[in-house]
């Protein structure tokens, strides 16, 4: 045998010897449940399918999620509920109707409390270890409930049928569709809108009908719902930040193997990481062509223009921000630094 190639031989297998081998998953096999209301091709739905082969491929294939999305299983009220009380695994809902679970989740409906400048200091921070994770872990489980995965909804800008929006006074008058949330409600009063919240599963039908005028919502969700065939104008206020979280029943999950809790735990950390690189930005990129080509006009907001948003909501954020613990709006506040 040539030298070189037995030499090369021998190091591959000392090194082999030495080096130990990919660990291999452990526990019991498990299928389990976890519903959204996010449409087909939207980067909430890709975040959590992709979820689901990740733990499917970190288990060996003993493990399998079975995803139930765009709403199949109800709304986000009826999701946490059932996560809630353990006839659904995990659920899946937007920060503002989390609210009705806990007021904590109020203060992700502040206006402004967060800004696309900062977003990569409140994501360390909503990440494990970070303050606000652990913060909101303690929250979810006071409810019984355990958190899985915080991904990204995104920043909300408002739209309208047929109002031009160029500057905040423009949303005067105008009927707005809103969630059930006290600040939300109150942010719509505040720029002199009609609020009136409406499940979202009928918000395309009110938008046709009449009954609302305008709405404020991401664009990769506007248009995963087809809101952009009867939507005209669109200015990015940025007014509001929000989160898709999975919450698991707290007992289903503590009656978890430690492998399996660690297999989901290591899933969602990378199924979020993609969707925040890749599946988030590429999905609100091809929304606002989307939006463009279908001759929607978006009025991007100036310096000027956001201070003046801002300043508009700021007995909102006010008044609403003296109802939380003030350790709870510092901790999200000291983010946006």
């Amino acid at each position: 045998m040539n030298k070189s190639i037995l030499f090369i031989s021998t190091l591959a297998l000392a090194f082999a010897a030495t080096t130990p081998a990919l660990a291999s998953y452990d526990g019991p096999k498990l299928k389990f449940r976890l519903a959204h209301t996010a449409p087909p091709g939207n980067h909430i739905t890709m975040a959590y399918q992709k979820f689901a082969d990740l733990v499917k491929e970190k288990s060996d294939g003993k493990m399998q999620v079975q995803v139930f999305a765009a709403a199949i299983l109800g709304s986000d009220r009826v999701l946490v509920e059932g996560a809630q009380k353990g006839t659904l695994e995990i659920g899946v809902s937007s920060t503002p109707n989390l609210a009705n679970f806990s007021p904590m989740y109020a203060v992700f409906d502040l206006p402004y409390i967060t800004s696309p400048k900062y977003q990569q200091s409140f994501y360390k921070s909503m990440d494990a270890g970070g303050p606000l994770n652990e913060y909101f872990k303690k929250v979810a489980n006071d409810i019984g409930m355990e958190p899985v995965m915080y991904a990204e909804y995104g920043y909300r800008n408002f739209v309208s049928v047929d109002k031009p929006l160029n500057k905040a006074s423009d949303l005067k008058g105008l009927k707005m569709r809103t969630t059930d949330s006290p600040v939300e409600v109150d942010v719509a009063k505040a720029f002199g809108t009609n609020p009136a919240p409406i499940a979202w599963g009928e918000v395309y039908t009110a938008l046709q009908q009449g009954t609302i005028d305008a709405e404020g919502n991401t664009f990769p969700h506007l248009f995963g719902a087809k809101h952009n065939e009867v939507l005209k104008y669109a200015i990015t206020s940025n007014h509001n930040y929000g989160m898709q979280v999975a919450m698991a029943n707290k007992k289903w999950w503590d009656g978890l193997a430690p492998a399996s809790q660690k297999v989901i735990q290591e899933a969602a950390a990378e199924a979020l990481q993609l969707q925040r690189t890749e599946y988030y930005p590429k999905n609100e990129e091809a929304a606002r062509k989307a939006f463009v080509d279908g001759g929607v006009k978006i009025h991007e907001t100036s310096d000027a223009e956001n201070a003046e948003f801002k300043q508009l909501t700021q007995s909102v954020f006010d008044s609403h921000a003296a109802k939380l613990p003030a350790d709870l709006v510092k901790l999200v506040q000291d983010t946006q630094q």
